[in-house]
């Protein structure tokens, strides 16, 4: 037999690499630039790059390879994912890649005439697809388990539960003193803003967070993504509506958050599976959809939303957009930008209603996984939910079931992520702080270098070297946390409405 080294797993693992980054390119194009007649032959060009990542992950030379190198943690990650793709058909592998494809097409031309029925048999087929998935990968409680697990490793459905009853018994509270209060004036968000103005903002916004453009790019798309090949390539999209401007804005602070990410990734750690997203794999690794998620909430809401922010950059907003802004005064501008009222549209919720709006995705796509709800039924339980959540009517597909491209790209299970990553970045600001004393002071000058350079060191560095609560314990001293964010949830709305503190917190 060959001896295998660890040069050779790594020169087979880069190999994978490059296939998984030409998946993403494909899929960046899919969604920003391809003409609308290209989603068949693109689906078709997807799979054929998933089965050939496929095929190099389970050749016998690559899990040698893996088994010769057994102490690096890389070697433990493919071998996880050859043991997972084991366990699933090669034809379900290339029957969701060709889907994924022509159901995110599907799915952009039913939200754009609000048809739910257009991208119901889509839909239909995709959620079969993931509980073939699901029992492929196996389970104990319930198939939604092994589909969560994709993205935020060791999380299931019994371990949320707990976890939602909380935040829902705190947010719920919270948001019952606040509506009691006058709401603060947003009117002047929905004037005229151009688009090509507001672009110019939002990048040199990112830019200011130390978003690098001669390794990264803007761009607009139907939904904001952020994605990578590479740290030396990491894109970032928007979604500009220039009779909105918070949306594009705070969408390019997100998704600039999670860019951040991808480029703060030790450069040692580039075309390795340390640097990987192998969730094509059905083994995402080390660090979670979660982790991703902190970096995006933390950069968009702990920072793009601060006082202290916006001391610094309001000006310039109102030199951009001088008719639009030029009689709204700071305090006005910032008390709107963190409004907290009930919305229809999950991307432009407040702090406070965001997760309200998770745990209604999470409990639906969990019930579509287990049989217990019919995508027909579908339209008519997210209506009620949005009712009984939220206390809204839906007017239409559009602003409820159609507003989201998760399903269309078969992400089911990704969406607790987003309340996971709410809850760590609140544990990864308290460690920055407690590690850097003049941090605050640091951002009310503008300085986010510090900030930045605590988070590189202490997460972006790693890739996806180590699991969830691994990194946590190294970053902060203890696993996931909800407490730290409830308190900021609190202190900040309490401040901002007036609340009486004691209530508040009652």
């Amino acid at each position: 037999m060959t001896q295998t080294t660890s040069t050779e797993f790594a020169r087979l693992s880069a190999e994978i690499n490059d296939l998984l980054c030409v998946l993403n390119l494909l899929t960046w194009d899919a969604r920003t630039q391809m003409p609308p007649g290209g989603s068949a032959t693109r689906g078709q060009q997807m799979a054929t790059i998933s089965s050939l990542a496929r095929e190099r992950t389970l050749d016998p030379a690559f899990e040698r390879a893996a088994q010769a190198d057994s102490d690096n943690p890389a070697a433990a990650q493919a071998l996880e994912a050859i043991a997972a793709l084991r366990r699933v058909p090669d034809t379900l592998t290339r029957d969701l890649a060709t889907l994924k494809s022509q159901a995110q097409d599907v799915w952009t031309r039913a939200k754009a005439a609000s048809d739910f029925a257009a991208f119901a048999p889509m839909l239909t087929r995709m959620v079969d697809l993931n509980r073939q998935l699901a029992d492929a990968l196996g389970y104990q409680d319930h198939p939604y388990d092994a589909l969560l697990n994709l993205y935020e490793p060791g999380l299931t459905g019994q371990a949320l539960t707990p976890l939602f009853a909380q935040l829902r018994a705190h947010h719920v509270a919270l948001l019952e003193r606040i509506t009691a209060k006058s709401a603060p004036r947003t009117d002047f968000l929905r004037r005229h803003y151009p688009a090509q103005e507001q672009k110019a903002f939002s990048l040199a916004a990112a830019v200011r967070f130390g978003y690098d453009v001669t390794r990264g790019r803007l761009d607009e798309s139907a939904h904001p993504f952020e994605i990578s090949f590479t740290r030396q390539d990491v894109r970032i999209t928007t979604r500009f509506q220039e009779q909105f401007l918070s949306g594009a804005l705070f969408g390019t602070l997100h998704e600039t958050g999670h860019a951040l990410y991808e480029q703060g990734v030790d450069p040692a750690l580039t075309r390795t599976l340390l640097a990987s997203d192998l969730t094509g794999l059905y083994a995402v690794g080390g660090a979670s959809y979660g982790t991703h998620e902190s970096q995006s909430r933390l950069w968009e809401n702990r920072i793009g939303r601060s006082r202290a922010y916006w001391e610094q950059h309001y000006a310039s907003l109102q030199a951009a957009f001088p008719e639009q802004l030029g009689d709204i005064s700071l305090d006005a501008f910032h008390r709107a930008v963190n409004e907290v009222r009930p919305s229809l549209i999950r991307v432009e919720a407040d702090e406070l209603t965001y997760d309200l709006h998770i745990m209604l995705r999470v409990e639906l796509e969990r019930a579509l996984i287990g049989g217990e709800l019919d995508v027909a039924d579908l339209p008519a339980a997210w209506n009620a939910r949005v009712k009984a959540d939220l206390g809204l009517d839906v007017p239409d597909d559009a602003h409820g079931v159609l507003q989201d491209i998760h399903w269309s790209s078969g992400l089911f299970g990704s969406f607790p992520t987003y309340t996971v990553g709410n809850i760590m970045a609140s544990q990864f600001y308290d460690a920055a702080l407690a590690g850097l004393p003049e941090l605050e002071a640091q951002l009310a000058r503008g300085e986010y270098a510090p900030l930045r350079g605590w988070l590189t060191e202490h997460v972006y560095r790693h890739g996806r070297t180590y699991t969830p609560h691994e990194l946590l314990m190294r970053a902060t001293g203890r696993g996931l946390d909800p407490q730290p964010y409830l308190d900021y949830l609190t202190g900040k709305f309490t401040a901002l409405y007036e609340l009486d503190a004691q209530e508040a917190t009652a």
